[in-house]
């Protein structure tokens, strides 16, 4: 009989993506790939030939964007993702020499040999600028990554969410990853009633992004059991946010100290690592099995040099089922099909520049 999400895991979770961060640190030839002048020259190739083509590019499929050599890397890649360590980093596209119109091509031509794009936000936007463009990070409504201020260690809503690196802020702005299954297999060893409270519902702030019917707020367990996989679903700051609702779950003392150790542990640096993404370095992290985060930055004076990453929103086939809490967020939860943020007249574009 499947499991729900009210059930706990058995024991400790024990899967590749269950890794501690010291070790990924010490050993990048696990998940650090480089590009070589044939693979670029194939990824240039693929995207002058769509643009050619005089096709939109949030059209793009892996059919129409060819890769004979690369696009075998690119399945090996989904199964890391899915049933391996959770994430890679692709390195040595030369981003310098782009137009952002390439750049995004290039980007969303990978993006689709692992899945399909969504939603990023209420104005449909399936590729994202991540940058800061002045949202003050004291208001209930702004997403945190349009600002330059620390983020906290969460997931986003979809399958995989993917960074192409266009320049890099002049200070700090470190990605860190941690593993969700290390966080509570640590949990569970150390205070298992607070690990077991990570798996009641909890409201997360959507951020004023509502679809049409729905409460301002989702009630989705941080941590989910179901059909033998341990699944994430986190945002602290969303979190804490949330409690403006009258109608929102109130915290008790005893979720906010299983919550406080959780990040606690999420921001172990025996846990979690840290890596400075280079100009032209793709970042693909499965959203189910690990949390990331961003340090705070310093940017550059010039406007031209700000630190700017496009991200993309991934569904992938053949992805692990998800509980029917999700389907709060992510609409749909069939798989290959599912995740990303709709409001009631939202139209799906690419805009090559943030909006």
């Amino acid at each position: 009989m499947p499991a729900t999400a009210s059930l706990l895991p058995p024991g400790p979770i024990n899967t590749p993506s269950a890794w501690r961060g010291e070790d990924m640190a010490a050993h990048p030839e696990r998940w650090l790939v480089h590009l070589t002048a044939g693979e670029i020259a194939e990824l240039e190739q693929a995207a002058e030939s769509f643009l050619a083509a005089g096709a939109e590019i949030g059209e793009i499929t892996k059919d129409t964007f060819p890769l004979p050599r690369f696009g075998a890397h690119l399945a090996t890649l989904k199964d890391t993702l899915i049933h391996g360590i959770g994430f890679e980093v692709i390195r040595g596209l030369p981003v310098a020499r782009y137009s952002q119109q390439l750049a995004a091509t290039i980007f969303c031509g990978v993006g689709a040999h692992l899945g399909s794009a969504r939603s990023q936000n209420a104005k449909g936007h399936i590729l994202g600028h991540v940058r800061d463009v002045g949202a003050d990070a004291r208001d209930p409504n702004t997403r945190i990554y349009q600002t330059a201020e620390r983020q906290t260690f969460h997931t986003d809503s979809s399958d995989v969410v993917g960074l192409l690196c266009i320049r890099e802020a002049m200070e700090g702005g470190e990605s860190l990853l941690v593993s969700t299954a290390t966080i509570y297999n640590e949990m569970r060893a150390r205070r298992p009633d607070l690990a077991a409270l990570l798996f009641d519902p909890i409201a997360t702030d959507r951020r004023g992004e509502v679809p049409e019917g729905e409460k301002p707020y989702l009630e989705i367990p941080p941590l989910n059991w179901h059909d033998g996989f341990l699944t994430g679903f986190y945002q602290r700051q969303y979190i804490d946010s949330a409690q403006r609702f009258p109608g929102a779950m109130r915290l008790t003392p005893a979720h906010v100290e299983a919550l406080d150790l959780f990040d606690a542990l999420a921001n172990d640096k025996g846990l979690h690592f840290a890596m400075k993404l280079q100009p032209g370095d793709m970042q693909f992290v499965y959203n189910h099995a690990l949390l990331h985060d961003r340090t705070g930055f310093r940017d550059w004076p010039d406007a031209g040099r700000k630190r700017h990453l496009l991200r993309l929103w991934l569904s992938v086939a053949g992805d692990r089922p998800l509980p029917e809490c999700f389907r709060q967020r992510y609409g749909s939860i069939e798989i290959g099909n599912r995740g990303g943020i709709i409001v009631k007249g939202t139209r799906l574009n690419v805009p090559l520049d943030a909006a």
